[in-house]
């Protein structure tokens, strides 16, 4: 189901998520991918800096728009540890990414699949193609860890 370019991805959004874990943020990474090339980075930074807003992904394509100096993300894919939530899949939408692909579930605030199914609603005029599951026990067990660790 996954190919070995997406692996190498996700691996990449573990390893930022495994930074935000160092920093005692709750462990979640992003990458924004066109054509195969890494765009930008994100994770979860919104503790440090005390702004709800922080989350990796809109840290990635906030990066993301800034770099390729629009903010139409139309041939992105969004690589990310733990399912979006509600603001983020609204960003997703927003900036008209075509896929995202995350690892673990969350529970409770996901707005993909858990929760909410923002990306299946009819009457949006973007539609964002989504996989999920990929490297989802590594992910699963890193986030236990963090919560028995610092919560």
């Amino acid at each position: 189901m996954f190919s070995d370019v997406d692996k190498y991805f996700m691996k990449l959004a573990i390893a930022e998520a495994y930074k935000s874990f160092e920093e005692g943020e709750v462990p979640v990474g992003a990458v924004v991918v066109r054509d195969d090339e890494v765009i930008s980075y994100g994770r979860n930074i919104k503790g440090k800096n005390k702004n709800a807003l922080l989350h990796a992904e809109m840290v990635a394509i906030h990066k993301s728009v800034k770099m390729l100096d629009d903010w139409r993300l139309n041939e992105c894919t969004l690589y990310v540890t733990c399912e979006p939530c509600v603001m983020c899949a609204g960003a997703i939408l927003h900036c008209r990414i075509k896929k995202v692909i995350f690892g673990a579930f969350e529970p409770k605030f996901g707005g993909v699949v858990s929760n909410l199914r923002v990306f299946d609603t009819p009457f949006f005029n973007h539609k964002v193609r989504y996989e999920f599951g990929l490297f989802s026990e590594e992910i699963s067990k890193m986030m236990k860890n963090f919560f028995k660790q610092f919560r």
